[in-house]
């Protein structure tokens, strides 16, 4: 049975803090261990340029975060662990798809578009103090994901957009070059993992300042814990779970069993003093073991230099490098002294087929759209997530159109007969693979 590749990127702008470990790290590890799956974890410094500009504060935060994982229990001999600047085929790769991807759509990215309304709110020009980085963000995205082919990406709401987006580059570059080139990506959203409030109770942020770095010294801990806030209710005063940061961090480190404990001690009125007392000791005896780890790497850099250089190498050979052979061979870029015949020389044995296009708009609704070229036959009202849009071009695909359907409208100028014809040739094409 083919695996299921799931790919995990981590931006080395910053410190790891509990927030990411409980988050990112411990659910990823977990998920990388689940039989038939095969497991992409990369550092994203391309992505880090955009926003960071200090050479130091990037190659620091490489080394901690490498260090992190591999102190958290990632075996590099067990999945794939990379460096994304170590794998010259992704740059190569969001050029060709840069040359394939609508304008028009990377306008409308949720990152940009804020950049945009933050310059409108205070008077400036669009694009004042916005880099290009910025703007091709979600290309780069798409191709450290198309490379590998990866099935799944586990990511937060905000980052669902990019899947999206993925998944259009993909459609549209086999729709040009042939279909098969690229499978399309979905976004795994992991609705029970735990978001951890910070030292004053907003979500734990670099932005806010308000974090407890993952290996702080223990000393350091205990004086970060201590100053977690909490109300003024004193020793003996019944105390509410519901909303408190201190609660809600034990909780994500504690069993079920220690968890209904601390429940019962702040009905009984434990004091907030021995409350976080309890707090640090459980967190410790969790972080320490690998803090000791964690260490041991950060002293030795240059061994954690060599497992990424070997992991980039051995992936370059097993996929990357025979992967953007293939495409440089699909989109033209050949041999000239080959000789060209069929679909390589630029004549598909058949149509392209029409495609289903889906992405995200401002009102937060996901979209998908039937296209053959340019050409739109069938778009879709806004459905509240993009499972019920996925859905619903499963029922299409199965099924001919009804035009009485209120959740899909045909384009302009575009009969009931030509929608059904284009999903019968979908219908056939699926079959005959």
């Amino acid at each position: 049975m083919t695996p299921t590749r799931v790919l995990t990127g981590i931006t080395t702008s910053g410190t790891p803090h509990l927030g990411n470990y409980v988050g990112a790290i411990r659910p990823a590890l977990a998920a990388s261990r689940r039989p038939g799956v095969e497991s992409f974890y990369f550092l994203a410094d391309y992505h880090a340029l955009v926003k960071v500009h200090e050479p130091a504060r990037v190659q620091r935060s490489t080394l901690e975060i490498a260090a992190a994982w591999l102190a958290c229990g990632l075996d590099p001999a067990q999945v794939w662990f990379y460096r994304q600047s170590d794998v010259p085929e992704i740059p190569e790769l969001t050029w060709l798809l840069t040359c394939i991807a609508g304008k028009g759509l990377l306008n409308r990215a949720h990152a940009y578009k804020a950049a945009v309304d933050r310059n409108r709110g205070e008077g400036e020009d669009d694009d004042t103090g916005i880099n290009a980085g910025l703007f091709m963000y979600p290309v780069l995205m798409a191709a450290d994901i198309l490379l590998f082919d990866a099935n799944q990406v586990p990511v937060g709401r905000d980052q669902v957009q990019h899947i999206e987006m993925a998944r259009d580059f993909a459609q549209r570059f086999n729709h040009l070059y042939g279909e098969g080139h690229f499978v399309l990506p979905e976004a795994v959203i992991e609705a029970q993992v735990a978001t951890l409030p910070g030292l004053d109770g907003r979500k734990m942020s670099k932005s806010y300042d308000n974090t407890i770095p993952l290996f702080a010294p223990r000393e350091q801990l205990k004086k970060l814990i201590y100053s977690i806030v909490t109300d003024s209710r004193a020793p003996g005063e019944a105390k509410d779970t519901e909303g408190s940061a201190l609660f809600q961090l034990y909780q994500a480190f504690a069993s079920a069993q220690e968890t209904d404990a601390m429940r019962q001690a702040f009905a009984d009125g434990i004091g907030w003093g021995e409350a976080k007392q309890r707090l640090f000791e459980r967190i410790d005896s969790e972080v320490a073991p690998m803090r000791e780890r964690y260490e041991a790497l950060v002293a030795h850099p240059e061994t954690i230099e060599q497992q990424l250089r070997d992991g980039a190498r051995r992936l370059r050979e097993r996929y990357a490098v025979p992967r953007l052979r293939a495409l440089r061979e699909a989109v033209g870029l050949r041999d000239l002294g080959a000789r060209a015949s069929g679909a390589k020389a630029g004549k598909p044995a058949s149509a392209p087929l029409p495609v289903f296009k889906q992405y995200r708009e401002a009102d937060g609704k996901f979209y998908f759209k039937l296209v053959d070229g340019e050409h739109v036959l069938l778009q879709s009202t806004g459905f509240d997530s993009p499972k019920d849009a996925g859905a619903r071009i499963a029922a299409l695909k199965r099924g001919a159109f009804d035009a009485a359907d209120a959740s899909v409208v045909p384009g302009n100028d575009v009969g009931v007969d030509e929608i059904d014809a284009a999903l019968s040739a979908l219908r056939a094409a699926a079959e005959a693979k």
